[in-house]
């Protein structure tokens, strides 16, 4: 099902992160900016260090962290980190939160088996 979670490598293990629509809400009052706009920002370089922030604030609270527990995670590891460590990580959140989390693996692993089958032909074609 896609519901914007998604699980990341963060800070001192795996977390849950989701941004769903009470926290893309907060998110865009937090930075002023609604979040394909933030988006943008994240992708193009022209952040700012609040849109890091604050992403993985609101990830984190609506992956199941309380309030108080993402503010001390980001304080410690957003924070009083160098911002460009966690560009990506907020690029991943926030598109999930956006699109949706992928929920199967691309490729042809499960793809229909295309060889030899006649329902891959037009029926008019001859």
């Amino acid at each position: 099902m896609r519901d914007a979670s998604i699980t990341l490598t963060f800070a001192d293990g795996d977390y849950a992160f989701r941004l769903g629509w009470g926290e893309l809400e907060g998110l865009q009052e937090a930075c002023d900016a609604g979040p394909y706009v933030i988006l943008d920002r994240l992708n193009t370089g022209t952040w700012r260090v609040g849109d890091i922030a604050h992403v993985i604030r609101f990830g984190l609270i609506g992956g199941g962290k309380t309030p108080v527990e993402a503010l001390q995670l980001v304080r410690r590891w957003v924070e009083a980190r160098p911002p460009a460590e966690n560009v990506l990580m907020a690029q991943a959140i926030l598109t999930a939160g956006i699109l949706g989390a992928p929920d199967e693996t691309p490729g042809e692993a499960d793809a229909a088996n295309q060889e030899g089958a006649p329902l891959t032909i037009f029926p008019t074609e001859n």
